[in-house]
């Protein structure tokens, strides 16, 4: 029997942008604790580079980023989401921005300042914000700061989710997990009123990838023994390109 057990209004595990963007919201209101595998900042998007989308210029429209992705989507995109996306994306990168999040700016034709937005593949309009070539390690290291200084918030590094804990009285709610304290070498148990799964994604499921050892698929895993319904599985995003060396393993750090 596990030795340990306290209590949280609301179980976080996960710590990327969603799971972080998550608690900063909800902690003015509850007590949130965060569950993190490893060390703070050796999540995945520390790897990421690229940019976020959303419609700043002017000449751009919603109606346009909701095309261009459907497009790019040949017939595969849910439209309603779609649209929800790329109407929801301009406000939701404001909120990165007064978190206090960088993007790149530059001087338009007039000498004012406006945010430098590139144009990738897919894209009819220059609408990618970006941080230099790190962005996803600025976003991250942002919210994991404010993270830290929130009263309302509790960080458990090297604690790894293990299941999700079903209510006696109803199977089809969740009232906390089963957790690998690894720094105590035992189980314990977080009891929570709310319980987000913000697990990122399951590369290392590839025998090769340059994924981080800790995108295991733990949360669809989770999930799916609680009995959530798992779909289009074939969309996880991994990255496989990698040089191979006898002696060394296929990832960066």
């Amino acid at each position: 029997m596990p030795s340990t057990q306290y209590y949280t209004d609301i179980l976080i595990i996960g710590s990327g942008i969603a799971g972080l963007s998550l608690a900063l919201r909800l902690a003015p209101q509850y007590q949130i604790t965060i569950l993190i595998k490893t060390f703070q900042l050796k999540v995945h998007l520390n790897y990421a580079q690229c940019g976020i989308a959303a419609v700043f210029d002017q000449t751009d429209s919603i109606e346009a980023h909701v095309n261009d992705t459907l497009i790019a989507g040949a017939g595969l995109c849910d439209k309603k989401t779609v649209e929800f996306v790329a109407c929801n994306a301009r406000h939701s990168v404001q909120w990165l921005i007064n978190q206090g999040v960088l993007f790149d700016k530059e001087l338009n034709w007039a000498g004012k300042e406006q945010y430098h937005l590139a144009k990738e593949g897919g894209h009819s309009h220059r609408r990618i914000l970006h941080h230099a070539d790190a962005t996803g390690k600025q976003v991250e290291t942002t919210l994991v700061e404010k993270a830290i200084k929130h009263p309302n918030i509790t960080i458990k590094e090297q604690y790894n989710a293990i299941d999700l804990i079903r209510s006696d009285k109803d199977p089809a709610t969740i009232i906390g997990a089963y957790i690998w304290d690894l720094n105590q070498q035992q189980i314990v148990i977080c009891h929570a009123k709310v319980t987000v799964l913000a697990t990122e994604g399951a590369a290392k499921v590839y025998q090769y990838t340059t994924n981080p050892d800790i995108s295991s698929g733990d949360g669809i895993a989770m999930a799916w023994r609680t009995g959530c319904r798992v779909a289009n599985l074939e969309f996880n995003q991994f990255h496989p390109t990698c040089l191979y060396h006898p002696q060394k393993h296929a990832i960066f750090y």
